[in-house]
């Protein structure tokens, strides 16, 4: 029975999610490729909505690490910075006007509450112990990288350098989020590992979109006219993807065999 509610709550947010996605590409944003931007942030403000779940209905944080929603906070402060003034980065629709940033306030707000959540509502159950992978050589190495591969569609080399920081540190956030599902003791909760695919998902729609544009990211060239800044756009999505090849493989091959609602024991798969 309590497998039961839980497969109907999984499928109760998946299906809220895709309705609303479908109505914003569709009825709002009128097909405009464009605004694969904004679903993309949508599918992103979804998969918080599940770790929200997985904290409220299981009153648990176990499987959860701190590190990467700090990480992921980071980020979306970073393209926050830029795109709630700056146009350079916006969906050419009219999602960008409004919609796109409040999705990303919205995941920002959610990450906050997780934050909370993990580090004291529910710190007695949370794995401290094995969410040991420090954030900040990654940030470091993201912003390091964003001021010197950024573009200047903003013309601001500051915030093009923000939003690029933003996104290299949205591209290896699941890190720490790997760390911990492969070295707790247990299986990893079922809405931990949708988490992490539903992630996945968000960066495939706004690379789908990047390689299509990546030709009119301008910057200042370090070498001839070669310009960079498209390229690292995409390097930095497919970062993320090949950061998740193997717990792809094998969570699909878990969805296929096991269901919606079977946990994910990484720390098994992965064993040497």
């Amino acid at each position: 029975m309590k497998s039961s509610s839980s497969d109907s709550r999984v499928a109760i947010i998946y299906t809220v999610f895709a309705i609303i996605g479908l109505l914003v590409y569709y009825w709002i944003a009128q097909g405009e490729f464009s605004s694969v931007l904004t679903v993309s942030a949508i599918v992103q403000c979804m998969a918080f909505a599940l770790l929200a779940m997985q904290a409220l209905a299981n009153g648990s944080v176990r499987g959860i690490s701190a590190k990467s929603l700090q990480l992921d906070a980071l980020a979306l402060v970073c393209r926050l910075s830029s795109t709630t003034w700056l146009n350079g980065y916006l969906p050419e629709d009219v999602t960008g006007d409004w919609l796109y940033q409040c999705f990303d306030f919205l995941s920002l707000g959610m990450v906050l509450w997780l934050l909370h959540r993990v580090l004291v509502v529910q710190r007695d159950t949370y794995d401290a112990s094995v969410d040991t992978l420090s954030p900040t050589p990654w940030a470091v190495g993201c912003l390091i990288l964003a001021f010197i591969f950024h573009g200047d569609l903003n013309d601001r080399p500051i915030f093009d350098a923000l939003w690029m920081c933003g996104l290299n540190v949205s591209a290896i956030a699941v890190l720490p989020q790997l760390w911990v599902m492969t070295h707790i003791n247990e299986a990893t909760s079922v809405l931990t590992s949708h988490f992490v695919a539903v992630m996945a998902l968000a960066r495939i729609l706004s690379g789908s979109y990047m390689f299509y544009a990546h030709a009119e990211i301008t910057c200042d060239p370090w070498f001839g006219d070669f310009e960079h800044a498209g390229y690292a756009i995409l390097a930095a999505h497919a970062v993320h993807l090949i950061l998740l090849g193997d717990f792809g493989y094998l969570y699909v091959k878990n969805l296929a065999t096991r269901g919606l609602n079977a946990p994910l024991a990484l720390n098994e798969c992965w064993q040497v």
